[in-house]
């Protein structure tokens, strides 16, 4: 499975009305002309990578800001003061696409990327997030892990490592979920099954947040954004029953 490039060309000043519905906290509107400027500094081929191109997807818990990140073909002397510019010998036009007009690594590659140096929790966050939104599939994942890995790729078996689900988080699909998972850890208890489908209302199945096998104990999280209407509440209600 490849993606797409998906140009998506914002003038100078101007954002389009997706990336400004995405922009909830104001850094990506602040830092995304300086990274462009940066990006035509250097001169193609260049590509952001690492949290740069992380924040620009976005992935969770990623903010678009310097330092920024970027990462040229091997061999290229490139030196820019108060950013990271990395080198690869390998930058295939699989790995690369284009967002909100800028060159970035694909969302496959670049959690390749994050896996060298950020720690396991923040790897886990950005996984989830990715899949949830469908940026990566993670069949596709593994066929990039493997052309890679032979290339003495840091950072891949941490990255295997979350992808078969050792991290305590692995799964949950919001901040909430992942909390709760964290706290059953620290509270000792065998690890819940996430997203599990129980039945069918209509045409539409019913699925729960948390199963714990081998017990009839089902746990929903309820976060104010999706739970916080009279109507929301009694659909709530309906499930539980």
């Amino acid at each position: 499975m490849t993606r797409a490039s998906r140009p998506q060309a914002v003038a100078t000043g101007q954002l389009t009305s997706e990336l400004r519905s995405r922009d909830k906290s104001g850094f990506l509107s602040v830092h995304l002309e300086p990274l462009r400027q940066l990006i035509e500094s250097v001169g193609p081929p260049v590509y952001a990578s690492g949290c740069t191109s992380s924040a620009l997807f976005p992935f969770d818990g990623f903010v678009l800001r310097p330092p920024f990140e970027l990462v040229v073909p091997r061999g290229r002397n490139i030196v820019r003061m108060g950013h990271v510019v990395h080198t690869s010998h390998e930058l295939p036009p699989i790995d690369c696409e284009e967002m909100h007009g800028i060159p970035v690594l694909s969302p496959t590659r670049t959690l390749i990327s994050l896996a060298v140096d950020i720690p396991s929790d923040r790897l886990t966050l950005a996984l989830d997030s990715a899949l949830r939104d469908g940026l990566v599939a993670e069949r596709f994942l593994h066929q990039r892990i493997a052309d890679l890995r032979t290339k003495g790729r840091y950072g891949i078996p941490r990255l295997l490592s979350v992808i078969e689900g050792s991290e305590i988080t692995r799964g949950a699909h919001s901040w909430l979920e992942r909390e709760y998972l964290r706290l059953v850890a620290h509270a000792g208890l065998s690890r819940p099954l996430t997203q599990q489908v129980l039945g069918r209302r209509g045409t539409s199945l019913i699925r729960v947040d948390f199963r714990f096998p081998g017990t009839p104990v089902v746990v929903e999280v309820l976060g104010y954004r999706w739970h916080r209407t009279t109507a929301q509440m009694a659909i709530d209600a309906e499930r539980i029953n």
